[in-house]
């Protein structure tokens, strides 16, 4: 390995103007975090309290270990697209260890709408699931939902990710032995009910949990029949007359103590694949990262001194250093996790994709792991590039990506433009995940580069229709086309709509990719097969 070096001044001004801005986007990170834990209004969690249930997320503190990290999957998931639904979109889902055990986490917020699924609320929980189930975790869902939310019906009900795909990766992921565990902690309706109907086993509270397809009020509607909770859905009936539920609790803390009871029998925990070596620091302060990313997003990032301060040791060997320039690409450590890291210095040449080709062909074969550092306007454009054979460089780097079965994770550290997006991981190519900082921008061209080229289709009709347009009229056209771009490309548009897993911190990004890559690392190796090269 080699030691990277580092010409980063701490003591400029750029430096300091530079740190003093991200400072800021850091502050709104954790404001919006904080918005999104707090979950439903006051009103509502103080419900729970009188009737002696533990919040949604004292549930979750009390169902992991002592100690255990919490990694949260799409918490700023429907941010601002429901009047009064907080960030989260009145479901919490993530990773933490439970008996020794890392289980995915899907637990119900009644105090947002009753727990009652929107579209966002669909598309988060079974954004979950697919993660659960390409790292074969347990699934314990905490349920607690009034089911579908049905003004939101287009969203919820007819398509594939929505309500129905919920049902179908619990019954999937049963087939395949990858266990799938409910609490059934409050009255649940309709889908909320088919949720733990449909669980390998379920745990129900007394007198406090309850499940049925319809409750008191449409029964009633539908047959006249009058019926309570109890009587209709309660534990005690569902415990020794239906036998839905396996389990009857006496409390919310009971449920959780007998649920870990049960994770702790689900046979033996799968051990970690690769060899670790010791963490290490890396030799420069990541805390340096603020002061290197410009507050102007025009400004490029000297990608290789972020790569130095993300490292272990500081150490990378590079592969191709003189070839491709303006991709970086090498193999370094992180918390002792060995990666293979491809990470953008400039614009995508044919050089560049030659060479992602080549070194993703070398860790599929090493059985190394793939980290994807965004950062790109897109490929290089004109005609020299055309005649040098761009479109088939390009597509001989996506296809080694695409076809690359080695864990894949995408970390958006800056622009993430075009076909540049998609050839360093973008959504559409299933990363096992996906990660923005707080700068970060996703958009099919930038917001400049589409104001422009709007602004010169209408100049071309003009010219069709003989008239003409002023400059401030020009500008007057190119002005919201910059500003929807902006708004779109925006970290937390992405965070909002489930198009990335999670915005993180960049000081956080060392302890996140070295839980995701121990996730990964616990299942068996899969040999690639790659698509054609076109030569």
């Amino acid at each position: 390995m080699s030691l990277m070096k580092s010409d980063v001044s701490v003591a400029s001004e750029d430096y300091r103007r530079n740190r003093d801005a991200y400072g800021v986007r850091i502050a709104d990170l954790h404001e919006r975090r904080a918005a999104a834990r707090l979950g439903g209004p006051e009103r509502a969690r103080q419900l729970h309290k009188e009737r002696k249930q533990l919040l949604p997320r004292e549930r979750i503190a009390a169902l992991l270990d002592p100690g255990s990290p919490f990694l949260e999957f799409c918490q700023l998931a429907g941010e601002g697209m429901y009047e009064g639904v907080p960030p989260g979109g009145g479901i919490i889902t993530g990773v933490g260890m439970i008996s020794g055990r890392a289980c995915m986490i899907i637990a119900n917020d009644a105090t947002v709408k009753g727990g009652t699924y929107y579209g966002i609320t669909c598309k988060k929980h079974v954004r979950a699931q697919k993660f659960a189930w390409q790292h074969r975790l347990p699934c314990v869902t905490m349920v607690q939902s009034g089911g579908a939310n049905l003004p939101d019906q287009p969203n919820i009900f007819p398509d594939d990710g929505q309500f129905g795909s919920i049902f179908y990766n619990q019954v999937r992921m049963s087939s395949e032995g990858i266990a799938q565990i409910a609490i059934v902690h409050g009255p649940s309706t309709a889908g909320g009910a088919y949720m733990p109907a449909l669980c390998d086993e379920t745990v129900i509270v007394r007198n406090q949990g309850a499940m049925f397809l319809g409750g008191p009020q449409l029964v009633y509607a539908a047959t006249k029949e009058e019926v309570g909770v109890e009587a209709l859905g309660g534990g005690e009936m569902h415990s020794r007359v239906s036998g839905v539920t396996d389990h009857l609790a006496e409390s919310d803390s009971h449920a959780i103590a007998i649920t870990r009871d049960i994770v702790a029998n689900l046979g033996d925990i799968p051990v970690q694949r690769w060899n670790l070596a010791s963490p290490r620091e890396p030799l420069f302060d990541p805390k340096d990262i603020y002061g290197l990313i410009s507050a102007d997003p025009r400004i490029p990032t000297n990608n290789r001194e972020i790569v130095a301060r993300l490292v272990d040791g500081s150490e990378f060997h590079e592969f191709k250093p003189l070839y491709g320039e303006t991709l970086i690409t090498g193999f370094a450590r992180i918390m002792g996790f060995e990666i293979g890291i491809l990470c953008n210095n400039g614009v995508l040449f044919s050089e560049c994709a030659l060479k992602a080709t080549h070194f993703i062909d070398l860790c599929c074969k090493r059985n190394i792991p793939l980290l994807f550092m965004a950062d790109v306007t897109g490929f290089m454009v004109g005609r020299e590039a055309e005649e040098g054979g761009i479109a088939k460089h390009g597509a001989k780097m996506i296809t080694a990506m695409a076809s690359a079965n080695v864990p894949k994770y995408t970390l958006i550290i800056g622009n993430s433009y075009g076909a540049g997006y998609l050839a360093m991981c973008g959504r559409a190519f299933k990363p096992n995940a996906m990660m923005m900082w707080p700068h970060g921008r996703s958009a099919i061209m930038g917001p400049d580069q589409a104001a422009n080229t709007l602004a010169m289709v209408r100049d071309d009709i003009h010219k069709r229709d003989g008239t003409t347009w002023t400059d401030e009229e020009r500008e007057a056209y190119r002005s919201p086309v910059r500003k929807t771009f902006e708004e779109f490309a925006n970290a937390y548009s992405f965070a909002r709509n489930t198009w990335c897993d999670m915005v993180i911190d960049p000081l956080e990004t060392r302890n996140v990719m070295a839980l995701l890559f121990d996730l990964a690392g616990r299942l068996p190796q899969q040999d690639t097969d790659f698509g054609v090269f076109r030569m």
